[in-house]
């Protein structure tokens, strides 16, 4: 059941020319979805400009919002506003989130412990076989694998992830949930769903456009703490995915393979300018600190009477003071972005700290190991 306020946040969503960056802008000139969306034209002219506002107008005429909510709830795909609490905690510490996601198959506390792995649509078996050990390597250790269900890469590791009993892979799509793309990949949508997630920024019925790639991409890199490239042409828009990941302070990891393939080019060049040069799912979780976490303990987040590792001990030794925000601990511990997002994600899980306001945690002092 969709609150009310819930169906202005679809219908807004759809509207032409309202992106995330002038979304938030309405809700922060009306503060509400609903409140934006009955207002008047001369106030959302003074927000978006005599155009957007318009075009908004014209499309409210012809739109209601519930009837809209209607279509989702009957085409079956859950619904997933930025504030709600299960949305993706990562994936809101980008700048301008998706305000809304449609999804199938529900996201789970586990999926904070995730990693991308992206790669050309046209890959060699040699990077095939490469994407599909990784996502498997990844699964087993209960690592949630990211990807776009391209051809090619994407697909190969959606598919070593499912072969993992337990394994979670979330995929991202630059359509709508209804238009799925590419066609043939309808069947893997679906072993997707049933055991992981299926998700879109974009409203039902949107077509596969060049342009929503790129958007699609930021949030494979946003739900991740790390974005792994396989097999990449030098204009690959795995290489989107990967400068979104350095902006949003992520790791990038690339596979190098032979150098006289074309394919090759975009990971070398990724390493070349600092990527770590990976060969197996164990660098990753090396590189990201997770190597040390058996495979049921991410899954159930159980709480063992052992010592902190010494990264978390630093965590919490910081946070004595207090509230502390994201950005300090990382430039007080001199720890890596990634290695303190995913021991802070390990550590909320088992609720040893908290995250009380946006990037800003404190600990639970009832717990400790």
């Amino acid at each position: 059941m969709l609150t009310e306020e819930a169906l202005y946040w679809i219908a807004l969503h759809q509207a032409p020319g309202i992106g995330p960056k002038r979304f938030y802008r309405l809700l922060t000139a009306f503060g509400t979805a609903q409140g934006a969306w009955k207002s008047e034209s001369g106030a959302l002219a003074a927000v978006l400009g005599q155009k957007v506002a318009a075009d908004l107008l014209a499309f409210r005429r012809t739109t209601s919002p519930a009837a809209e909510g209607e279509k989702v709830l009957q085409a079956g795909w859950g619904v997933l506003l930025v504030t709600d609490p299960t949305y993706p905690p990562l994936l809101k510490q980008i700048i301008d989130p998706p305000p809304i996601l449609y999804y199938q198959g529900p996201f789970r506390p586990e999926d904070q412990l995730a990693v991308a792995v992206v790669g050309s649509r046209r890959a060699t078996p040699r990077g095939l076989a490469a994407a599909r050990e990784i996502g498997a390597g990844l699964a087993a250790q209960g690592v949630t694998v990211v990807s776009g269900l391209a051809r090619g890469i994407d697909s190969a590791a959606h598919r070593g992830a499912l072969a993992v009993t337990g394994g979670r892979t979330i995929a991202v799509l630059g359509s709508g949930l209804d238009r799925v793309y590419p066609p043939e990949n309808r069947r893997l949508m679906a072993e997707i769903a049933e055991s992981g997630v299926v998700c879109s920024e974009f409203p039902l019925g949107t077509p596969p456009y060049a342009g929503n790639f790129p958007a699609r991409n930021r949030v494979i890199s946003g739900l991740s703490l790390g974005v792994t490239v396989v097999e990449a042409k030098t204009d690959s828009g795995s290489l989107i995915t990967a400068d979104f990941a350095l902006e949003q302070g992520r790791d990038v990891f690339a596979v190098p393979g032979p150098v006289e393939r074309e394919g090759s080019r975009g990971p070398h060049g990724l390493i070349k300018q600092g990527a770590l040069l990976v060969e197996e799912a164990k660098d990753i979780l090396e590189a990201l600190n997770l190597s040390y976490f058996a495979t049921d303990e991410l899954l159930a987040a159980k709480e063992k009477e052992t010592e902190f590792s010494p990264v978390e001990q630093k965590i919490w030794d910081l946070l004595a003071a207090g509230e502390t925000h994201l950005d300090r601990l990382i430039r007080v511990s001199g720890i890596p972005a990634a290695t303190v997002n995913s021991v802070l994600v390990l550590m909320e899980m088992e609720g040893f700290v908290s995250q009380v306001a946006a990037k800003t945690y404190c600990r639970n002092h009832h717990k400790h190991r």
